[in-house]
């Protein structure tokens, strides 16, 4: 069997065609390992600002949502460096279209942001809060995971794969907060 006969189409779900990744349904690219990433992200601000002892909720949620806007940032940064180096033009269109794709890194500190902004209704002290937002955050890390890997068309295997090795580097992170604070 030649190896162009495993190659499917352009334009199928998470083939590539004409230099972009093209999704079923829609036009627009969700970057889920951004997502994920971002996700990873949130969870490790809350083990560090967990570690560093009480302070209010609006400061958590202020450094969750800093934290990812200032890695978006160099992200993005590192993306447009990177075409500048290759020779690739840098329009104004180029410009938001690297902003845009790389928009989950930021939107994945949104859950873990509003469980913390739920955390007083909910009536948790500050642990139980810093508890509720990393569940929050390695919830949807693994979310993330298998919603990418769905998309694109993942075999059921590679999904699994996906979502156990997203659950494992959740836990690490969980590992590690339990460590550290006792």
């Amino acid at each position: 069997m030649s190896m162009d006969a495993n190659r499917r189409e352009p334009g199928t779900v998470g083939e590539r065609a004409g230099g972009r990744r093209r999704w079923a349904g829609s036009a627009v690219r969700f970057d889920y390992s951004g997502a994920v990433y971002g996700s990873l992200l949130a969870a490790s601000v809350i083990v560090g600002a967990g570690d560093l002892g009480n302070f209010p909720k609006v400061q958590l949620i202020l450094l969750l949502l800093g934290t990812a806007v200032v890695f978006w940032a160099a992200h993005v940064f590192a993306q447009l460096l990177g075409r500048s180096l290759a020779n690739e033009p840098l329009t104004r269109h180029e410009f938001r279209k690297v902003c845009s794709e790389h928009r989950p890194l930021i939107e994945a500190a949104l859950p873990p942001a509003a469980a913390v902004a739920l955390s007083r209704p909910l009536g948790l002290d500050d642990p139980g809060t810093m508890w509720f937002a990393l569940t929050v955050a390695v919830v949807c890390e693994v979310g993330w995971a298998i919603t990418g890997a769905v998309r694109s068309g993942a075999p059921r295997r590679l999904v699994l794969l996906a979502a156990a090795a997203s659950l494992v580097l959740g836990v690490m992170i969980i590992g590690l907060k339990t460590a550290l604070t006792h």
